[in-house]
C-alpha cells in the first residue's frame, strides 16, 4: 500500500556546461537553498559531446524525472545586446527540431532578482556546431532566434529523448554584434560573463523548487 503522506523524494537538477571554466563558475557560485540534490556536469564543446555527456547521465532509471538546465556562454545575435546579459530560451532550436522549455518566464523573473542590473533577454536559443560569426549571425537573426549556442539544443534534446522530466536553457552573453571575441576588451568581456554565471545559481534553486510545488 502506497503512504500519500508520504514527503516525495527531491527531485535532481543536473546542469549541464561545455567549458571548464563554465563549471568552475557554476560551482563556485551560491549554492544553499537548493531543493534537491545538484550535479553540475561537464559535457565538453559541440552538440555530439553535449548529447553522449547527458546520455550518459541519464541513462539509469534513478535519474528518470531529473530537471536539466543548460547553462554557460552564448553569443548574443541581436543589436544593443552586451557582454552579461542574460539569455532565457523559450525554446531551443536545431536541425532536430524545437524544445520547448519548461516554466522560462518564471525563470527570467528570478534571474532578474538574482542579477540586479542586468538585461534578462527572452526567446529562442538556436544551436550550431561550429562558433558562428558575422554575416552568418544576421541569417539567424533573421530566424527570429536571439542568441546561439553549440550545446543547449542537444542537451535538451537528449534529456528528454532519456525521458520526460523538466528543461530549461539560461547562457550568459560573453560576446554580440557591436562585441565580438575578436575585438578589443575581450578579456573584459569575458570577466563580465564569468560574473554573471557565478551569481544564477539562486534563480536555478528557484526554479528548481517551483517544479516540486502542487499543480492546480
Amino acid at each position: 500500500m502506497t503512504d500519500l503522506g508520504a514527503p516525495h523524494a527531491p527531485t535532481p537538477l543536473l546542469i549541464a556546461c561545455a567549458l571548464g571554466i563554465e563549471r568552475f563558475a557554476l560551482r563556485g557560485g551560491h549554492r544553499g537553498g537548493a531543493p534537491g540534490p545538484v550535479t553540475v556536469l561537464r559535457t565538453g564543446m559541440g552538440p555530439r559531446a553535449a548529447e553522449a555527456a547527458v546520455t550518459r547521465m541519464l541513462g539509469s532509471s534513478q535519474d528518470r524525472g531529473t530537471a536539466v538546465i543548460a547553462a554557460g556562454f552564448c553569443a548574443g545575435l541581436a543589436p544593443g545586446m552586451h557582454p552579461g546579459d542574460l539569455i532565457v530560451a523559450e525554446e531551443t532550436r536545431d536541425f532536430r527540431g524545437s524544445t520547448a522549455c519548461t516554466g522560462h518566464a518564471l525563470l527570467a523573473e528570478a534571474l532578474a532578482r538574482a542579477v540586479p542590473g542586468r538585461t534578462v533577454h527572452t526567446g529562442p536559443l538556436v544551436g550550431s556546431d561550429h562558433v558562428v560569426r558575422g554575416a552568418e549571425r544576421a541569417d539567424l537573426r533573421a530566424t527570429g532566434a536571439i542568441a546561439v549556442d553549440m550545446e543547449s539544443a542537444a542537451t535538451l534534446w537528449s534529456a528528454l529523448r532519456a525521458g520526460p522530466r523538466p528543461v530549461a536553457a539560461v547562457r550568459v552573453v560573453v560576446d554580440a554584434p557591436e562585441h565580438e571575441l575578436v575585438r578589443i576588451g575581450t578579456v573584459r568581456s569575458g570577466i563580465s560573463a564569468f560574473r554573471v554565471l557565478r551569481a544564477v545559481l539562486p534563480a536555478f534553486h528557484e526554479w528548481h523548487r517551483s517544479l516540486l510545488l502542487p499543480r492546480r
